[in-house]
């Protein structure tokens, strides 16, 4: 029998779900009963990601809350979510009445994702502790923490600003890195961030997916509270690397990585950018002349843009190579690449010998993806906290390498800075061979992690003994 039940509330996001799932079947490694509290979203389905864990048989429960009406007005992706997860409060609160009234395992924590800390007051109205899982790195949630500092220090804009932005225990960011909700300090986007960076002082804990060896001193700032001077932070539990391992016959044997299985160890530079990018038509040429013109070895899985949006944002469709790449380059290319246009097991084909690098958006999942199997990353940022994401990855954690990206211009990078940058990936100048010493270094350091007495295991042993002792 479970010692305990805990309750996790995802957002209706690829990214987050995903991670959100991994500390799930964490958290029933440790013998506590999990119920997940599915949200829906209009046009956002999540069924994939639960069928895959719901086939495995642990005990995880999956609880489907009733669907409202979406905000309206809302001010960009961060915003609109935020204001949808406060309208579901009543009918998270019913849920987590219904688990309290229970005769299976006590309830002992409700943990929600990032963006849903409407729900720290109903959890507090039924004496419920509330943690966040926080599904990003250590230096965004230092960020965040700091971020209602960094409002009174510098009202004006940071596009604006001349010096670089310091938080504590993060290297500094220059301006026009900030993350993309930052970059207009009157828009709901950013004020949301405000408000969740406050609120995080009510938690009873934060968990975060990453590791003690990948961000040592940020952790270090965090833990000595120097992120939000003047308010209390709670305990954070660095439990990571959380990787959704998706390890099937039918993944093995897909022709992305059939195609690696025929290239040199360490020779293909491998071009994905998440569940949510794409481009048009202008990038995808710019794209393919630069691989074209590296002479690299490289696999590019192309998604370009539909006419849907989901959050504000352009929704990915599956490229019809004739009509978008330019002529002849797949015939010119054949030998040494491939373009895949649709989804690509990126787990699979970041872990095959052949994968040398990864060109990649910076999500935080794709990250720790690629550093887990020791491939050293070239960012190119789009959205979210990516552009942070990728100072960090070069400049803390030394593991990157960054694209130069024309941040008013929609993130457009020209062929011959994508070729500059796989080249020096890929080669051996002196900066490529730092990152892939680095990015090898961390993939130990990830398993280490995790071995007994590893920081992670001992941060999740802390985080089990906080949640029974309620």
């Amino acid at each position: 029998m479970a010692q305990a039940r805990v309750a996790i509330l995802p957002i209706p996001s690829a990214g987050h779900i995903k991670s959100t799932l991994e500390m799930a079947k964490l958290l029933h490694r440790y013998h506590f009963s999990v119920t997940v509290l599915v949200v829906p979203l209009p046009n956002y389905p999540v069924g994939d990601y639960i069928a895959t864990i719901a086939a495995t048989g642990l005990d995880i429960n999956f609880w489907h809350i009733q669907p409202v009406d979406p905000p309206k007005g809302a001010d960009g992706p961060e915003d609109f979510i935020t204001a949808y997860m406060e309208k579901q409060n009543h009918h998270i609160k019913s849920a987590l009445h219904d688990l309290l009234r229970s005769d299976d395992a006590p309830l002992a924590a409700l943990i929600v994702d990032l963006f849903a800390t409407g729900a720290i007051d109903v959890a507090a109205e039924l004496g419920v502790p509330c943690y966040v899982h926080f599904a990003s790195n250590a230096a965004f949630l230092a960020l965040m923490l700091y971020l209602p500092t960094l409002e009174e220090k510098f009202p004006e804009e940071f596009e604006e600003m001349e010096e670089e932005v310091r938080v504590p225990g993060v290297c500094p960011i220059p301006p026009i890195s900030m993350p993309s909700p930052f970059m207009r300090k009157k828009s709901g986007r950013y004020t949301c961030f405000v408000h969740h960076g406050r609120r995080y002082s009510e938690l009873k804990g934060i968990v975060v997916n990453t590791f003690t060896d990948l961000e040592p001193a940020t952790l270090r700032a965090l833990e000595e509270g120097l992120c939000a001077p003047g308010r209390r932070t709670p305990p954070v539990y660095p439990v990571g690397p959380l990787i959704a391992r998706e390890d099937s016959e039918k993944n093995r044997q897909h022709e992305c990585v059939v195609w690696l299985d025929g290239q040199p160890a360490r020779s293909v530079a491998f071009l994905c950018f998440g569940s949510g990018g794409c481009f048009n038509a202008a990038q995808v040429g710019e794209i393919a002349a630069g691989l074209e013109r590296s002479g690299c070895r490289f696999l590019w899985a192309l998604r370009v843009a539909s006419e849907e949006e989901v959050y504000g944002r352009r929704k990915p469709a599956d490229a019809k190579l004739e009509e978008v790449l330019p002529e002849g380059f797949l015939e010119r290319t054949k030998a040494r690449g491939m373009v895949w246009p649709s989804w690509a097991p990126q787990v699979e084909i970041l872990a095959h010998r052949s994968v040398g690098g990864f060109v990649t958006h910076c999500g935080w999942n794709s990250c720790l993806e690629s550093l887990q199997c020791g491939v050293p990353l070239l960012g190119w940022p789009l959205y979210a906290e990516q552009h942070s994401n990728a100072v960090v990855m070069e400049e803390e954690m030394g593991v990157a390498l960054q694209l130069k990206v024309e941040r008013a211009n929609g993130n457009f990078v020209k062929a011959e800075e994508l070729e500059r940058g796989v080249r020096a990936l890929m080669g051996e100048s002196e900066e490529g061979r730092r990152v892939r010493a680095k990015a090898e270094e961390m993939m130990a350091a990830a398993k280490k992690a995790w071995e007994d007495g590893g920081s992670s295991f001992v941060n999740m042993e802390a985080l089990v003994h906080a949640l029974l002792a309620k």
